[in-house]
């Protein structure tokens, strides 16, 4: 029986360290993956960051404005400008304009 015993622990010792070693590989493994993805997580927020930085800069008026008027585009006239108080009590309740209407509108952006 103790000529068993001593081979049947050494050989669950062996088995037990392998199975121990396969655990921690995988666990380091896993903790590779998980780093990796933070880091993606991270550089991906501060790509966002730099997008909105960059984006609030080409938004500004400042820039906007030479721009636009290089291509045309002025602001409004008072007359272009129509409250939708006045026009929601002309309106039926389709949404449609009668033709009457579409031609007073047309009148008036002229």
């Amino acid at each position: 029986m103790p000529r068993i015993i001593l081979p049947l622990a050494v050989a669950s010792t062996l088995v037990a360290s392998f199975v121990l070693y396969s655990i921690t590989h995988e666990t380091r493994v896993l903790e590779a993956r998980v780093q990796a993805r933070e880091r993606a997580i991270e550089k991906a927020q501060g790509d966002i960051a730099v997008l909105k930085a960059e984006k609030a800069h080409l938004a500004r008026p400042e820039r906007m404005e030479p721009i636009a008027r290089s291509l045309g585009f002025a602001p409004p006239s008072a007359h272009q400008i129509v409250r939708t108080e006045a026009n929601a009590a002309s309106r039926p309740a389709t949404g449609a304009l009668p033709p009457a209407s579409r031609a007073a509108n047309r009148e008036a952006l002229r």
